[in-house]
């Protein structure tokens, strides 16, 4: 199978049915996506799928093809932070830090779709779980990588 994975093209042979976090890891060796559940639910596995935030174990591998599949893996661009792994570090957000790829891959989503959230919008699109508690951090650094890519104050 041929997929898109962080602006790459490549050839993958595994079933259709593997879910995506597995073929990622096991196969393209990129391991920032993380496993959690196994069953959706506490978003450690989130990457994007044409820009859509989707819990990867769950999603088979057969869905990303001709879709455009990004891991956190591709946040930084030629060594430069993205503006929400600037926040994040800037917040202090990550506690033990296993949650945080799926977080930054949602929050990642949100801001593509959403320049200016609001708290609601942030809490209504970061459903991943942190057993840290780190929500009101989250929240924070979201606000201050909106403020740095819009020019607007936090």
């Amino acid at each position: 199978m041929q997929l898109h994975v962080n602006g790459k093209t490549v050839e993958v042979d595994v079933k259709p049915d593997m879910p995506i976090l597995w073929m990622l890891r096991d196969v393209l060796n990129l391991t920032g996506t993380k496993f959690g559940c196994g069953i959706a639910a506490c978003g450690a596995c989130t990457v994007q799928l044409d820009g859509q935030s989707v819990r990867s174990c769950v999603v088979p591998v057969s869905a990303a093809a001709g879709k455009v599949l990004t891991t956190v893996e591709a946040l930084a661009q030629d060594g430069v932070p993205h503006p929400l792994q600037a926040a994040w570090i800037a917040e202090q957000v990550p506690q033990c830090g296993y949650c945080q790829s799926g977080m930054l891959m949602a929050a990642a989503a949100l801001l593509k779709a959403n320049k200016q959230p609001s708290d609601a919008d942030i809490d209504a699109a970061m459903t991943n779980i942190c057993r840290c508690g780190s929500y009101q951090r989250v929240r924070a650094a979201i606000h201050r990588a909106a403020a740095a890519t819009t020019g607007s104050a936090a």
